[in-house]
């Protein structure tokens, strides 16, 4: 069995706060919360956010309903809870009304999107993300060498929970375009807003073959025949629904960098591919640089959130085509990183980088290094 990040969740579960758990579907919410009461000594009561009368009691924001609710109890968990109108309020009720009571939520990506929480919890909530495994986390099944040579494996199917663990390529296949299709774009296509599951889906897969390239509005609106307002709504989403990750470009003083345009990578290669319908070994494809791009900057995304290490990040890149693929601010230094799959040289520090920013780092990533790099 394998470990997750934030195990053991109790160094994060305070009284009369609640501790929201976000995520995309599937990547392990529900069994981390299960795993967390399976060894409590809290008395708990586990809920659903999918059971009607629980989504009529706490919707109803009625005190004389709500707090009889969870008398008694030390510590109220609930699955699924952005399926319960106004849940923040509810929580809010409960946490200051019940002295000493503990509550974790756990919510796929439309949790955080109607926003329910924000406003009823400011100062009342811990949050954690989580996401599909990392690479890190995987070490609860195999060591370091291992997991290296199991790389093109994680580079085509990705990581999700049920991906790794699946007993061959056609059940991983299968599972990935189930979620793919089934699973993320139904929370997107959950919204009012959101009219033609088609041009999301269209949209998704020019995503997929531009990842790790910039991304100009105006040519995606082109080939999508859309306005670029729905453009711009559709990228919202897909970022707030852990879909998709955006980096935008760095510069501080040097009129030569490119700064208006944005770069999109997919939080996991597994769906990138399935979106695509690309699964082919890595000898027959085309996007080996683009897929270790994919894969490294979703790995170190995971270390800086799993880690709590703050920092911003950005591409570089100047009209003169110097590139860095990954810029982190960090405590006011800069820190470059190149990802290379298989460098055939040295990697030379881009000219106008180290003459711009004389004192920022820089490191090529490689599959000789990268663990040094997301651990």
């Amino acid at each position: 069995m394998y470990t997750r990040a934030y195990e053991p969740l109790d160094k994060y579960i305070q009284p009369n706060k609640v501790l929201v758990i976000y995520g995309p579907r599937r990547v392990g919410k529900t069994t981390l919360l299960r795993s967390f009461l399976q060894q409590t000594s809290l008395k708990y009561k586990l809920d659903s956010g999918d059971n009607i009368r629980t989504q009529q009691l706490l919707g109803s924001q009625d005190f004389a309903e709500i707090l009889p609710y969870v008398e008694g109890y030390e510590l109220l968990a609930i699955d699924e809870a952005q399926n319960i109108p106004n849940i923040g309020m509810a929580l809010k009720i409960i946490v200051d009304q019940v002295p000493g009571i503990r509550v974790i939520v756990t919510g796929s990506s439309s949790f955080e999107l109607a926003g329910q929480v924000g406003e009823p919890l400011t100062g009342r909530k811990t949050t954690l993300t989580l996401y599909p495994m990392a690479q890190t986390e995987l070490l609860s099944l195999a060591n370091r060498h291992e997991l290296k040579e199991r790389l093109p494996e994680s580079l085509i199917f990705g990581s999700y929970p049920e991906v790794v663990t699946a007993g061959s390529v056609r059940q991983k296949i299968e599972t990935l375009s189930e979620i793919a299709n089934s699973y993320l774009v139904k929370d997107i296509l959950a919204f009012d807003r959101i009219k033609s599951s088609r041009t999301l889906m269209d949209l998704l897969k020019l995503l997929a073959f531009q990842a790790g390239s910039e991304v100009a509005l105006n040519e995606i609106t082109m080939q999508l025949g859309v306005d670029v307002k729905t453009v711009k709504r559709y990228l919202d989403l897909l970022e707030k629904a852990f879909v998709v990750y955006r980096l935008n470009g760095f510069s501080r003083n040097l009129r030569q960098e490119v700064t208006n345009k944005s770069k999109y990578y997919f939080f996991d290669n597994g769906i990138r591919n399935a979106i695509i319908a690309q699964f082919n070994p890595l000898d027959q494809r085309g996007d080996i640089g683009a897929l270790w791009e994919n894969f490294i900057i979703g790995e170190r995304m995971k270390h800086r959130a799993y880690s709590f290490l703050p920092a911003n990040a950005y591409f570089w890149r100047t009209y003169s085509q110097q590139e860095i693929d990954l810029v982190e601010e960090r405590d006011g230094n800069l820190f470059g990183y190149e990802f290379k799959w298989s460098p055939q040289k040295a990697v030379k520090v881009p000219p106008d980088w180290k003459a711009t920013y004389p004192e920022a780092k820089y490191q090529a990533v490689t599959p000789e290094n990268y663990f040094d790099f997301i651990q």
